[in-house]
């Protein structure tokens, strides 16, 4: 099985592959595929469950998981597991000047929905360089609010904003969508997400 037996595996299911790394085997990190995942989902029976989302990942790479005699995590559930930790091991994600995970390819839409645990070591692609070497840094004076800044990330201002009608219910948010890499999706997929993360408002 090698790297790119897997990226074709993860595109079949509607999922990318991140990135990975080596620890007593490969862990290799999943996220949606910006083309295929929101088709995927809303025609799946997850769709119908009170987190589509989380329900599908679950099913999804759970399922594949042991196709392949892996083990599968999740960045949702008990017990927590540490996958800022593990996107940033890989090489491929990297923090922003917005303080959030950015990623070489899916720039800031990136998401990881799941990973697989794989027994055997299997050769990983070099990382790339940060997406934002030489970037004019957009993200930083994209919020309509200024919630984030070099400075930090004004939490309940942000949500105070999208309790209002605002353009980062509707579309995803300002600032995910101002870097040049992030890649288009559904306003439908980005308005669900926001849904989800303005109703978890401690």
């Amino acid at each position: 099985m090698t790297y790119a037996d897997l990226e074709r595996q993860a595109q079949a299911r509607a999922l990318t592959i991140l990135g990975g790394f080596h620890e007593d085997g490969t862990v290799l990190i999943l996220g949606p595929d910006p083309q295929t995942f929101w088709p995927a989902l809303t025609a799946a029976p997850d769709w119908n469950a009170p987190d589509p989302v989380d329900a599908w990942s679950t099913r999804v790479i759970g399922a594949w998981a042991r196709e392949l005699g892996a083990e599968a995590r999740f960045p949702f559930g008990d017990p927590p597991q540490p996958f800022v930790t593990w996107m940033l091991r890989t090489g491929r994600c990297h923090v922003s000047p917005a303080h959030l995970l950015v990623h070489d390819t899916h720039g800031l839409m990136v998401s990881a929905r799941g990973a697989l645990l794989l027994p055997g070591r299997i050769a990983l692609p070099a990382p790339r360089p940060s997406p934002c070497d030489g970037c004019a840094a957009p993200c930083l004076s994209a919020c309509p609010v200024g919630a984030i800044d070099p400075q930090g990330y004004d939490l309940d201002a942000c949500h105070a904003h999208l309790s209002g009608p605002n353009a980062c219910m509707a579309q995803g948010c300002a600032i995910r969508r101002a870097c040049p890499v992030s890649p288009p999706r559904p306003a439908a997929q980005s308005a669900h997400h926001m849904s989800f993360f303005h109703r978890e408002l401690p």
